[in-house]
């Protein structure tokens, strides 16, 4: 250990198409240097997983190197290193992981193997402090609408997405209405300019008791391509805006409305919202709103912690080293459907 009285972690993301190197002691973040691959994705309208691990391939090192700087730090000054072992792309997390392991072996470092949607939870705690708990996590992305319990340490699913996420929704119906990728961003800025109550598209799974806290997108996108098809052969104008602020309020409505049930269910005081589809404007305007009349205290990240970055990895490092956990063994895996409940391999 340093002589500080917290420990030095590193932090690597790869799950998806971000190059994410984070720093932090304790909950201190020193450095969070990113590389994107994502105007590489772009003409192919999604994300390409074998241009994404190429991507990352040739990114680590500099990005690393841009890590150490920004902190003021040489990398034997590091404690820890930790890195997303999944869920995400097999191929880029493998990048990820077999470069956090060179770093460990080469440095005599332990090395922690961590959930990617427990990070987004807890990078958190680089802004607003220790997270409380029982505390709900609602982890909205690309890939992901998930909502969780944390409470003693412990991540427990509560519901997740049985199809599409919100952000794969999002990149979707930017498509169908001639928005460039990635989506979500763009029917964000869209909407502003429109109304949000134009049209009126379905809240799949609202009040089905069986599926209480599971998500269901693809329907909603299914609906808005209906909708835009008989528009255009009924020769009507299509106002892009307005279906882009109705579809961002159906998408806004579903999840801030079972994430507050979920905090009233389980005696939860606190909410809090990750992952890239919470630095969407609406999303983060709703959930405040209605915490507010609920009584529910609400943490959101600042929107550069949301999307997928290095920092919530190193936070994520940070806390399992603070609870006394265990290093990882070196040759634990890169696992594309790494369950929530399994925080550290």
């Amino acid at each position: 250990m340093t002589h500080e009285s917290e420990p030095l972690v590193l932090g690597i993301e790869t799950s998806c198409d971000e190059t994410g190197v984070g720093i932090v002691r304790g909950r201190e973040l020193l450095a969070n240097e990113l590389a994107s691959s994502v105007l590489e994705h772009a003409r192919f309208g999604g994300v390409v997983p074998e241009v994404a691990s190429r991507a990352h391939l040739e990114a680590m090192v500099p990005t690393v190197e841009r890590a150490c700087a920004a902190a003021g730090i040489s990398l034997k000054d590091v404690d820890a290193i930790a890195v997303t072992a999944g869920p995400g792309l097999v191929g880029a997390l493998i990048v990820g992981v077999a470069s956090a392991k060179a770093l460990a072996l080469g440095l005599g470092k332990p090395i922690y193997g961590v959930n990617h949607l427990a990070a987004h939870v807890m990078v958190d705690e680089l802004e607003h402090g220790p997270l409380p708990e029982p505390v709900i996590g609602l982890l909205v992305s690309g890939g992901h609408s998930s909502l969780i319990k944390v409470e003693s340490g412990a991540f427990d699913s509560l519901g997740h997405t049985l199809d599409d996420a919100a952000g794969e929704a999002f990149d979707k119906v930017a498509r169908l209405l001639g928005l460039p990728f990635p989506g979500g961003p763009e029917i964000d800025r869209v909407a502003a300019s429109g109304d949000p109550h134009a049209i009126d598209f379905p809240r799949a799974l609202s009040t089905d008791p069986a599926h209480e806290f599971n998500f269901s997108f693809s329907g909603l996108k299914t609906a808005v391509a209906r909708w835009v098809k008989e528009q255009r052969d009924a020769g009507n104008t299509i106002s892009v805006p307005d279906v882009a602020a109705s579809v961002q309020e159906a998408i806004a409505d579903v999840l801030t409305a079972k994430a507050v049930a979920a905090a009233k269910a389980h005696n939860a005081p606190h909410l809090v919202i990750g992952g890239g589809v919470a630095a969407n404007s609406r999303l983060r305007a709703l959930a405040q709103e209605r915490c507010e009349s609920a009584g529910i205290s609400l943490r959101i990240p600042r929107p550069g912690l949301c999307t997928d970055n290095g920092a919530m990895v190193a936070a994520l490092g940070a806390h399992v080293v603070r609870r006394g956990a265990m290093a990882s063994p070196l040759d634990f895996p890169a696992t594309s459907t790494l369950p929530i409940a399994q925080v550290l391999f």
